[in-house]
């Protein structure tokens, strides 16, 4: 990595944390994918002076998700749809709880890409989950995970009767500017 060692910060003013959903079932098609940004959250990256000795933490409040854009469906998604898939995600899928990630390895694959391991605290549970990250030498990061839902306990969002099913595995996706702390 030809970033410098240190302490970086990543949130909100200087990048975005989103998850994209996609949709499933006999009538997937009258569904939106949704783009869901988060808008309160943290990280921290230490970056060491080999790649294994880097660290990075993410928290993240469960509360503060927000739909951004839903794309595909028969009919545009509407700000009272947003709105309700909102409190939706608060109240019956997230319910509240912490989400937090902490690496428990990181090797480098060259040129500033890393794979990340780590410990993912979401819905009351904790599971391994891995993902490669990009960090640039001006501090760029970039990265993303899929998360599989049931592997945390949680049963993906149904309507109508099981015929609309937002899909099992959803994508996180991180990007922004470290800044040294």
């Amino acid at each position: 990595m030809s970033i410098e060692s240190g302490t970086y910060a990543l949130g909100p003013k200087d990048g975005t944390l989103s998850v994209r959903t996609g949709r499933r079932g006999a009538i997937a098609k009258v569904g939106h994918d949704l783009l869901i940004e988060v808008d309160v959250w943290g990280a921290t990256v230490e970056i060491g002076a080999a790649p294994e000795e880097t660290v990075l933490e993410l928290t993240a409040d469960s509360s503060s998700l927000h739909v951004v854009q839903g794309t595909g469906g028969l009919q545009s998604l509407g700000d009272d749809e947003r709105a309700g898939i909102d409190q939706t995600i608060n109240e019956e899928v997230l319910k509240g709880t912490a989400i937090a990630f902490r690496s428990i390895a990181v090797q480098s694959h060259g040129d500033g890409q890393l794979r990340v391991q780590g410990d993912l605290e979401l819905a009351g549970g904790i599971n391994p989950v891995a993902f490669d990250l990009n960090i640039s030498e001006d501090g760029r990061v970039a990265g993303n995970a899929v998360v599989k839902q049931t592997a945390w306990g949680m049963k993906p969002y149904t309507a109508l009767f099981g015929t609309l099913k937002v899909a099992d595995e959803v994508e996180v996706f991180v990007d922004g500017k470290l800044t040294p702390v």
